[in-house]
């Protein structure tokens, strides 16, 4: 029979302490200091105090906690690691494979003095696969020491949460159904993608129309009440409240995806609401308000020149300019939407009444490594950084690079090398800007000739829209400086310009709340990311909630990744801020 809090909470400290017993391994310590805090408000607050008693040992204590752990490719242990290590299939594959694990393994335990550590359940619960363990393996043996012994204890971490799961019978079934439908999901992408397993889902494609499909029958699914597809390709899904005046409550997030991207960046904002509203219809409850969940088309800026398509288009913000431009293909914005059926002349109908609407929610995932450093599983965020991008052209002469003199060269590499030093310089002197180049290119470029030519990428991003433009300014003046010092031309193009967007200080709190209901410390953060709330944030109320990635919180990237479980805990506190707002508006 499965443990329950109540249960732990009264036990007698002997009792408690075998009710806990082994789920960092042969460490009871970690257990007997947890306990002290009791009684805990819920199993996510336990969760933390056991992560807080690892984190408040000292060094020795740490590392010793790590060397006790079994070798993933010795003799097979007893109990729950047992069975994780069946999961995973370690005892059986070829003598080949076998090998090839012990020697990593060995590799590891020569570089790093403790075996490796490995969640073997994986961030869904259910098991990573025998190659995914060796492919992991072999890439952290390229981790620093310090870097791989906070790895190996965050992997304990998570190995203790799926135990405490699962005597407790604690199954996170919001968070699974949520990670099934983003791997569900990310098996549309775009050509010279999906050939090599990787997701790459821009606006219009036949991929990125097979994923609005999906999205609006999931939604039907849900109980949805009304779903469309809208003129800019947003899937809209609406939750009715119980009379047709009242109020909306609007949330979600965009559905494109990077290049080579994650399954959580947007989407994870969608899927969300969507289990809610499926919870709230398994309920028999409506709202006192609709509940508007939206797909975003577009906010990613990858095939054509322009972003936030469709939450812009939401607040006016669509350009019928955007409409002429043209992808690597040559085709246009427009003919991308016909040939989508989708009408260009009604996007500006999408405009939404701000007076309708009680204000905008998004649910996202970090997208950095601040909350898996801190071992929390959500944030509320405090505001979103403003941003700037420019394209940029810098026209020198080509010119033979044997024959030509050094003194004598007009070279646009060059003087776009100075640019990236002084973009890196510049923004470390503000603290919180930041500053990137992300492409760049020599068209046409030749080992043997000096390039005339060379075009880069401009991210500029800051806290404040003062501090962003400051930030501007600087890096403008210093491109104007480099080029009439080196005799070359330049064309500047700025692509977007995103104002910085504060969170509503009632919609923030609101976020607080539902954290704490959990029995979650409450951590307070700024986003350095761009996200669809930043365009909604112009005509109404907005705040968000970050929700922890796993491998240091890398995003834009195939490692991108968060666990069931730390969505459940986001879909709860989702929940909960559905009904408070519903005791607030009745």
């Amino acid at each position: 029979m499965a443990h329950t809090l109540a249960h732990l909470n009264s036990a007698s400290p002997a009792d408690a302490a075998a009710m806990l017993d082994g789920l960092y391994g042969p460490a009871p310590w970690i257990a007997q200091r947890a306990l002290q805090s009791r009684p805990f408000r819920s199993l996510a607050d336990l969760r933390q105090r056991l992560r807080q008693a690892v984190g408040d040992a000292d060094a020795q204590a740490r590392l010793a906690l790590v060397r006790a752990q079994p070798e993933l490719a010795g003799p097979a242990p007893g109990g729950e690691s047992a069975r994780e290590q069946e999961m995973a299939g370690l005892a059986q594959g070829t003598a080949d494979e076998q090998a090839r694990l012990g020697e990593l393994a060995a590799a590891y335990g020569a570089k790093f003095g403790f075996p490796f550590v490995l969640a073997l359940r994986g961030p869904r619960g259910t098991g990573l696969s025998r190659p995914q363990v060796v492919d992991e393996l072999a890439r952290r043996l390229d981790n620093p020491p310090d870097a791989e012994l906070q790895e190996a204890l965050q992997h304990l971490h998570r190995i203790a949460e799926i135990r405490l799961q699962d005597r407790f019978g604690d199954a996170p079934a919001m968070g699974n159904d949520i990670w099934d439908w983003g791997e569900q999901l990310a098996a549309h992408s775009d050509p010279g993608y999906a050939e090599k397993g990787l997701l790459t889902v821009t606006y219009l494609t036949d991929a990125h129309r097979a994923c609005a499909q999906q999205l609006s029958q999931w939604m039907r699914d849900c109980g949805f009440d009304e779903v469309g597809i809208d003129a800019v390709g947003n899937v809209v899904g609406r939750y009715l409240a119980g009379r047709a005046d009242a109020p909306t409550l609007l949330t979600g997030s965009h559905y494109d995806t990077v290049r080579n991207a994650g399954k959580y960046d947007g989407r994870l904002g969608i899927f969300v609401p969507m289990a809610c509203v499926r919870e709230l219809r398994r309920r028999g409850r409506r709202l006192p308000y609709h509940l508007e969940v939206v797909g975003f088309a577009e906010e990613e800026g990858q095939r054509y020149r322009a972003t936030f398509l469709g939450s812009g288009a939401l607040v006016g913000g669509f350009r019928p300019e955007w409409l002429d431009q043209k992808d690597a293909d040559g085709i246009s914005m427009r003919d991308a939407m016909a040939r989508a059926g989708l009408r260009a002349e009604d996007i500006p109908a999408l405009r939404r009444d701000p007076a309708r609407y009680l204000g905008f929610v998004e649910v996202h995932i970090e997208q950095g490594p601040v909350l898996y450093e801190m071992g929390l599983p959500l944030a509320a965020v405090t505001s979103i950084n403003g941003c700037l991008r420019y394209q940029v052209q810098i026209l020198g002469m080509a010119c033979h690079a044997g024959t030509t003199p050094m003194d004598r060269r007009r070279d646009a590499a060059a003087a776009a090398a100075e640019m990236v030093l002084y973009v890196e310089r510049r923004a470390a002197r503000d603290g919180n800007s930041v500053g990137t180049v992300g492409m760049l290119e020599v068209p046409g470029g030749s080992t043997n000739v000096v390039p005339g030519e060379c075009r880069f990428t401009l991210d500029l991003r800051a806290p404040s829209d003062a501090q962003r433009d400051a930030l501007a300014r600087d890096v403008l003046a210093e491109l104007e400086a480099v080029c009439q010092r080196r005799g070359l031309r330049y064309a500047l193009e700025e692509s977007m310009r995103a104002a910085a967007a504060p969170s509503d200080p009632a919609w923030q709190r609101r976020w607080e709340r539902a954290v704490d209901a959990l029995g979650l410390p409450v951590h307070r953060m700024p986003s350095g990311a761009g996200h669809d709330a930043m365009k909604l944030h112009e005509v109404m109320p907005q705040a968000m909630l970050f929700v922890r990635g796993q491998n240091s919180g890398i995003s834009h990237s195939p490692r991108e990744s968060t666990s069931s479980d730390d969505i459940q805990l986001a879909a709860q506190a989702m929940l909960h801020l559905l009904d408070a707002l519903a005791d607030d508006t009745k």
